[in-house]
C-alpha cells in the first residue's frame, strides 16, 4: 500500500499494478464526472444500496473542468479562493479526499462544520464540501441571503435515503394510535422522536414539529439523555447501529430496542414489544460502517496483540463491543493526536480519515481495520473539478448548485438543530 494520504493515488497504484491492495470497486478510479453519467450512488461503500428515483443527480460540468490536470485544478481552486476572500467559507468533511480538505478553511464531522456555518455570517456563500444533508443543514442554519453550494449534487447518503419523510409520519401515525401524543402524570410523553443529523431536512423538520431534536455521533448519548428526560421512549432513525450502541452504553437492555421495519405494519413488531421498548431503532444503516467486522479486529490483533482498535459507533453492535473503544470521527482523530507514546491504531471508519491521520501522524501506525480500499460512495463523488467551476462561477456573478430549504421546513428543522447544538458532546 502507498504511503501518500491520497486515496485517488492509492487505487491508481493498485489499478495499474504498481502496489499491492485489494479495492471494492474497479470504477473507483473513473473521473466523477463519468459515474454521474450512470444512476446510483457510484462506486465504493453504497453501491449496492437501493438509490431514490428522484435523487439529485449532478449535470455535466464545463469540459475544461474535466481536461484540467491535477496541477491545474489546483492552482484555480487557489487562485479562486484568493480573489473571493472573506466572500466564501470552503467547508470539508473528514470523509473527503486529501486533494479537497487541503482547501478547507474548515474540516470537521458534521456537528462541527454544523457549528463553522453559524461562525461566518460575513460570507455570501459556504461551499459544502459534504454531501447533500450536510448543505441542507448548512442553509437552514445560514441567514437566508448566505448561498449554500454544493459542489456535485450526487453526492447524497445512502443512510439518510433509508428514512424518507413518507415513512416516518406513517410510523408516527402508528404509534399515535398506540399511545397518543399527549404526556402523562409525570409530564412525559410516549416517545420522542430523535434523528440522526444523515437525513433529510425534512425529517429534521419532523422531529421539531414533534418535540424532537437532532444528533450526531459526538452527542449521541447526550442527546438521548435530553430525549429520556421528556418522553418515555425514543423512536431513532434512520441509524440502528449508532442508536443501539449509544443506548446500551447508556445500560439500556438490547431486549428493549426493537428494529422498526418501514414496510410492515407496526414496524414489523407486536404492540406488546413496542409498549415495553425504550428506543425504537429504524432499520437504517452506513455502508461504509458496516464492512468492520469481529474477524477483521482479531485479524489485526493477531498481527499485533499490542494494537489500539478504535471503531466508529455507526459499526455493528458486534464489531464495536470487540474495540477497544469506539467513538466519532472527532473522537477518533483526538485519541491519535493525545497518544504520547508510538502506538500502533487499527481504526475502523471511513478510508479517507484513516490514510490522511496516518500520513499526519508518522509517529504511529495507523491501519485501516478494512483491508479493502472502499471509500465513502457520495464523499467520494467531490472532486477539485467541480470546487474549482463553482468557485470560479461564483467569480463571475453566477451561483451554481445551490441548496435551499423550503421556509416551511426550514424553521421547524432549526428548532431541531438548535436543541442538537445546545446538547454539547462530554469530549
Amino acid at each position: 500500500m502507498t504511503t501518500t494520504a491520497s486515496i485517488e493515488l492509492t487505487l491508481k497504484d493498485i489499478s495499474a499494478g504498481r502496489t499491492q491492495g485489494a479495492m471494492c470497486s474497479s470504477d473507483l478510479v473513473d473521473a466523477p464526472w463519468d459515474v454521474d453519467a450512470s444512476p446510483g450512488y457510484g462506486p465504493g461503500a453504497s453501491t449496492a444500496d437501493p438509490i431514490p428515483a428522484a435523487a439529485p443527480r449532478q449535470g455535466e460540468i464545463p469540459q475544461e473542468y474535466r481536461d484540467a490536470s491535477d496541477a491545474q485544478l489546483r492552482e484555480r481552486i487557489v487562485a479562486a479562493k484568493a480573489r473571493l476572500g472573506e466572500r466564501v467559507v470552503l467547508l470539508g468533511h473528514h470523509y473527503q479526499r486529501v486533494e479537497v480538505v487541503e482547501h478547507a478553511d474548515y474540516i470537521g464531522d458534521s456537528f462541527m462544520l454544523a457549528q463553522a456555518a453559524l461562525d461566518h455570517p460575513e460570507a455570501e456563500a459556504i461551499v459544502f464540501c459534504g454531501v447533500h444533508f450536510m448543505a441542507e443543514t448548512a442553509d437552514i442554519l445560514s441567514s437566508p441571503d448566505q448561498a449554500v453550494l454544493l459542489p456535485n449534487l450526487a453526492a447524497g447518503c445512502s443512510m439518510a435515503d433509508m428514512a424518507t419523510i413518507d415513512q416516518v409520519e406513517d410510523c408516527w401515525e402508528q404509534l399515535a394510535q398506540l399511545w397518543g401524543t399527549e404526556p402523562d402524570a409525570s409530564g412525559k410523553v410516549p416517545v420522542i422522536p430523535v434523528t440522526y443529523m444523515n437525513s433529510s431536512a425534512a425529517i429534521k423538520g419532523f422531529c421539531g414539529r414533534n418535540g424532537g431534536i437532532v444528533c450526531t455521533s459526538s452527542n449521541a448519548e447526550v442527546v438521548l439523555s435530553w430525549a429520556f428526560e421528556r418522553g418515555h421512549r425514543v423512536l431513532f432513525f434512520p441509524d440502528q447501529h449508532l442508536g443501539r450502541n449509544t443506548a446500551i452504553d447508556m445500560g439500556i437492555d438490547p431486549e428493549a430496542m426493537p428494529l422498526w421495519n418501514p414496510r410492515r405494519p407496526l414496524g414489523n413488531n407486536t404492540a406488546e414489544a413496542l409498549e415495553d421498548s425504550r428506543v425504537i431503532l429504524w432499520q437504517g444503516f452506513c455502508s461504509v460502517h458496516k464492512r468492520f467486522t469481529t474477524a477483521q479486529i482479531a485479524a489485526a490483533r493477531a498481527q499485533n496483540p499490542e494494537v489500539r482498535v478504535i471503531v466508529h459507533p455507526e459499526c455493528p453492535r458486534e464489531t464495536v463491543a470487540a474495540a477497544d473503544e469506539s467513538g466519532s470521527t472527532a473522537y477518533i482523530t483526538k485519541a491519535i493526536e493525545s497518544a504520547a507514546e508510538p502506538t500502533s491504531f487499527a481504526i475502523g471508519t471511513e478510508i479517507n480519515l484513516v490514510k490522511r491521520l496516518a500520513a499526519e501522524h508518522p509517529q504511529h501506525t495507523i491501519t485501516c481495520l478494512d483491508p479493502v480500499v472502499c471509500p465513502c460512495s457520495t464523499m467520494y463523488r467531490i472532486h477539485p473539478g467541480y470546487i474549482a467551476w463553482v468557485l470560479e462561477a461564483l467569480l463571475a456573478g453566477e451561483v451554481v448548485n445551490r441548496i435551499s430549504v423550503d421556509a416551511e421546513v426550514a424553521a421547524p428543522a432549526r428548532v431541531a438543530l438548535d436543541r442538537m447544538l445546545a446538547a454539547k458532546p462530554r469530549i
